[in-house]
């Protein structure tokens, strides 16, 4: 039995079947992978905002360069960027986000306004790429400008044990790896 052990098993690995390997299959290979990350956070209580009277409340400019990197910016195909508005102060406010290039041009503009406490939490989707804004704006971005409005009065105060205006961004963006 020992004997025929090898020559069995000689005989089954010649008449045995095996597919053809195709090693070029990598070339076949379509990967797009999605990228999410926060954008900026902005968070500002009403004591601050009364403080500052009517008007502008808040205005500051981020450095954007999340497109900058050639690969990054070649490869994408789309994207959203949503934004989160939560106000549980006593007044109305606007927020102006904007999205500038290296000479401080405009390229384009989010505008908000959301209604004092108790205001429904606010979401907004921006979709670019096909079907949406040009990817050539997130491409050419270089900064990014936030300016919170107080569009009510000054003295107001809410009821709420902490009230502020929170707002929250974040991008998911979809790239082409091959």
């Amino acid at each position: 039995m020992r004997k025929l052990f090898p020559v069995v098993l000689i005989i089954c690995l010649f008449f045995s079947c095996a597919e053809e390997q195709d090693f070029d299959q990598f070339d076949d290979l379509n990967v797009i992978p999605t990228l999410a990350s926060s954008i900026f956070y902005f968070e500002s209580d009403e004591a601050t905002i009364n403080v500052a009277g009517t008007g502008a409340f808040y205005q500051e400019t981020f450095t954007f360069e999340a497109f900058n990197e050639a690969f990054i910016s070649d490869n994408v195909l789309d994207g959203v960027i949503t934004y989160q508005l939560e106000n549980t102060t006593s007044k109305p406010l606007g927020l102006l986000i904007e999205f500038l290039d290296g000479d401080g041009n405009v390229l384009d503009s989010e505008s908000f306004v959301i209604q004092e406490d108790p205001a429904p939490l606010l979401e907004r989707q921006v979709a670019y790429g096909a079907g949406g804004k040009s990817l050539d704006i997130l491409r050419n971005t270089t900064n990014i400008r936030v300016e919170g409005q107080n569009l009510g009065d000054a003295t107001s105060q809410s009821s709420q044990s902490e009230p502020k205006i929170i707002l929250r961004s974040s991008g998911a963006f979809r790239l082409q790896l091959q």
